[in-house]
């Protein structure tokens, strides 16, 4: 008797719950409740079973000990078909249960990553590990890979992947990067660029702010010209269904003491970028209006990472958005988060961002799944894992 859809979504559930048990916080987003911090628990399980369902499985080191996982299931064709599965999830602090307790109750699975995005590692593996117990391959040959530092530090894990294909002379035909979209394809968002910017004042006793030069002040009139920004941006129309730009200051830090001139005063800007727009281009315009607002003071700026991230955006009638729609009975939709897709141009003929669950359960004090959901996208996987066209 055949094994592919022998795993019903209670039992997939509780593979989500054995990932949800380990712990697997970016590290620059843990505290006390994080458990172990980083993904190298989750790596581990991913390169175990993959090996274990015939996978030729590769263990890339990204940065501090943390590493990518590259399983590759040869498919009956040479078409390729990439799932890209960010292992790390964020903080936990703030939650108000076990946050890595898995339980399943009342149909809904509980926990950190539960949605966003370990619903998705277990979900591809189970339809792989059916094949494998069915003496089958997929259709395609399948990468199955797990990324590091999605949440925060930089898309490490992404770039590194798209630079493993780039020095293997290696591409794919698909590319999906898993995120909870409710089982409709995402084809667009936004990308993004960031600025650190310093201004450089002169301390002076309060009494005498005339003998200083506020770092404060003039970090102000940043803010001030940064939101005149914004509201110039909103006030432009969009060239895709993304939207258009948007930009805000999001942090400032500043002052020596109550009695003290400031002499530095930090900020950091965040600008959300519209297809089409230049990462460096629209850094070099920020930059040069924030010097322009914080004159006479001079104003440090760097970019986070040394670059900026163009935003992504796939045709909607493109086949692999129409196939997921398709399959899942839904409709081609846009995001306003950002995802590992700003990272693939280039190394994917086309690239979805697609899985089970809703974004407005992510990052949540109480995150769940639906066990529905998952056995939703269940069935999706084992229509595109064995389909010949």
């Amino acid at each position: 008797m055949s094994s592919l859809g022998s795993t019903n979504a209670a039992d997939i559930a509780e593979r989500v719950a054995e990932l949800v048990k380990i712990p697997s916080v970016n590290p620059l987003m843990a505290g006390p409740k994080a458990g172990v911090a980083g993904e190298q628990g989750v790596a581990n399980w991913l390169a175990n079973r993959a090996e274990a369902a015939g996978a030729d499985v590769t263990v890339d080191p990204v940065i501090d000990g943390r590493s990518n996982v590259y399983a590759r299931f040869a498919g009956e064709t040479d078409r390729s078909i990439t799932v890209d599965v960010h292992m790390d999830t964020v903080g936990v602090e703030h939650m108000t249960r076990d946050p890595f307790d898995g339980v399943v109750e009342d149909g809904l699975l509980y926990g950190r990553g539960a949605a966003d995005t370990k619903a998705s590692l277990a979900i591809v593996l189970t339809v792989l590990e059916e094949l494998a117990a069915d003496g089958r391959r997929p259709v395609p040959t399948i990468n199955l890979v797990g990324t590091v530092s999605e949440e925060v530090g930089g898309l490490l894990g992404a770039a590194r992947y798209s630079d493993w294909l780039k020095a293997n002379n290696q591409s794919v035909d698909q590319l999906i990067v898993a995120e909870p979209t409710m089982c409709s394809p995402v084809h667009g968002h936004k990308g993004g660029v960031g600025l650190v910017m310093t201004v450089k004042g002169h301390a002076a006793h309060s009494s005498k702010p005339h003998l200083g030069q506020n770092a404060v002040s003039a970090a102000a009139r940043i803010v001030v010209a940064i939101d005149e920004e914004h509201d110039r941006l909103m006030a432009t129309p969009a060239s895709t269904s993304v939207g258009g730009g948007t930009v805000s200051v999001n942090e400032i830090e500043g002052g020596l003491a109550r009695n003290i001139i400031p002499d530095c005063c930090t900020l950091y800007a965040g600008r959300r970028l519209a297809p089409g727009e230049d990462p460096q281009k629209v850094f070099d315009e920020l930059s040069a209006l924030a010097r322009r607002a914080a004159a006479p003071l001079e104003v440090e700026i760097t970019m986070p990472y040394g670059h900026g991230f163009p935003a992504f955006y796939e045709d909607a009638k493109a086949p692999l958005i129409e196939l997921l729609c398709a399959l899942g009975d839904g409709v081609p939709e846009t995001a306003t988060y950002g995802s590992n897709a700003l990272l693939y141009r280039g190394v994917a003929s086309q690239t979805a961002v697609f899985g089970p669950g809703s974004i407005d359960q992510a990052h949540q004090a109480v995150e769940w799944i639906s066990v529905d959901e998952i056995g939703k996208a269940t069935d999706i996987y084992r229509q595109l894992l064995t389909r010949h066209s």
